[in-house]
């Protein structure tokens, strides 16, 4: 449960006793805090955490493994799915109700010109006519009492609504709120359909933990047995305005038209905890960036053999500017490493390019490198009108520049670029 997970950082955690407004006053406190977690003892009578997954070392700490190997358990999650352990009695199965309103629950408004209050940790999961399910984030802004628009992307979720809403339809979901960071990182890989993200769940469980996700069934679709919420709900045909909505870089997406879903019963834990999720905020950033680094990390490695390390930057907001560690094995490895990063991670826009040497997750040791091993004229990889991240504001319908830093030592003059050493 979220509130065991909460205990363990219990030193780390800030507690705000008093009663706080949903409305723009829990954003306050999350940035105040930035990287620390925040527990809202009193938001209109619900309990709301934030800043949970906001730094690599505590994700790193709550695994039981080193920050640098947490690329290479979502890697082997990513390729070597796990079965997960349904069970028959969940715990948010203890409160189960369909008198509720969703402007009665704690889902915040976090900036001024949001369309509404919204859902930001929440994940969709869906099944399809074949069994195959689904598990993936979706933002939702609510409408009304029962209703809320759900930002859908043309990925898997997509293709599934699409498929029904064609036929005039509606998609059978449950969508769940509150959950471990196994669950969280899972929900946010991309990977290829028929792969379900609950097998990556408990795979990423199975290596840290030692143990495998617990599921349960709730109407015939399966859902993570820990979440602190879950709600039985349907996505409809029908199509409303769904933003504006601060994304992943801080600046405001804009109002699109975007699917239907209607809210039919709530299920939750006793006492439970409403994860919020600061929009362009640190947690933000390590959910949606942490996956993308193993897609990055493989793709390098298929052309050079020697790959230490990926890092997407807080800087870049974990999604646009990457950091790759390797060893050259001929010259012209570094810019090879740019190009394949790019492949990676289609949406990335700078990537830099250093030796085994250089610490990834140090920003000095970097600029370091740049500084004593790079040449603009010699190293530098320009890639213009490169398709890139819608998310991106300075892009143009999308098209950007890319560019790539080689910062690694020249092979024939390796003892030149030695840093000294006592």
């Amino acid at each position: 449960m979220l509130r065991e997970i909460i205990e363990k950082f219990e030193d780390e955690v800030v507690t705000i006793e008093k009663p706080i407004s949903k409305s723009l006053e829990i954003t306050k406190y999350l940035l105040k805090y930035k990287t620390k977690p925040v527990l809202f003892k009193d938001v209109d009578g619900w309990e709301v955490a934030g800043n949970i997954w906001s730094t690599r070392e505590r994700i790193a700490k709550y695994l039981g493994i080193k920050q640098e190997d947490i690329l290479h358990v979502m890697e082997h999650a990513m390729d070597n799915l796990h079965d997960y352990k349904l069970i028959e009695k969940a715990e948010f199965m203890r409160n189960i109700t369909k008198d509720f309103s969703l402007k009665e629950l704690p889902i915040p408004k976090y900036y001024p010109r949001d369309g509404g209050e919204y859902f930001t940790s929440a994940i969709v999961v869906a099944k399809d006519e074949n069994g195959f399910v689904n598990m993936s984030f979706h933002r939702m802004m609510v409408v009304d009492d029962k209703r809320a628009a759900i930002r859908v992307v043309p990925r898997h979720l997509y293709a599934m609504w699409k498929e029904k809403a064609d036929r005039g339809e509606e998609l059978d979901v449950r969508i769940i709120v509150g959950n471990p960071i196994y669950v969280l990182l899972a929900a946010a890989t991309s990977v290829e359909y028929g792969k379900s993200e609950l097998n990556i769940a408990s795979a990423i469980k199975e290596k840290t933990l030692g143990s495998p996700l617990e599921v349960a069934n709730v109407n015939g679709i399966e859902v993570p047995a820990e979440s602190e919420f879950v709600f039985e709900a349907k996505i409809l045909p029908e199509l409303t305005d769904e933003g504006p909505f601060v994304d992943i870089t801080g600046t405001y997406d804009h109002i699109r038209k975007q699917p239907v879903v209607v809210f039919e019963k709530m299920y939750h834990v006793d006492n439970p905890i409403f994860h919020a999720l600061l929009p362009g905020g640190y947690e933000h950033y390590m959910l949606m960036g942490l996956p993308k680094e193993p897609q990055i990390y493989k793709s390098v490695k298929r052309v050079v053999p020697k790959v230490h390390g990926v890092r997407l930057t807080e800087g870049g907001c974990m999604w646009l500017h990457a950091v790759v560690s390797i060893t050259k094995q001929h010259d012209g490895d570094g810019k090879n490493a740019i190009l394949a990063a790019f492949a990676g991670h289609p949406s990335l826009k700078h990537v830099v390019v250093v030796d085994e040497d250089v610490n990834i997750y140090d920003d000095r040791e970097v600029e370091w490198a740049i500084a004593t091993r790079f040449q603009a004229d010699r190293d530098l990889v320009v890639i213009p009108n490169a398709r890139g991240s819608s998310l991106d504001p300075s892009a143009e319908k999308s098209l950007t520049a890319k560019w790539g830093i080689d910062a690694t030592k020249p092979l024939d003059k390796k003892e030149e670029f030695e840093r000294a050493k006592l």
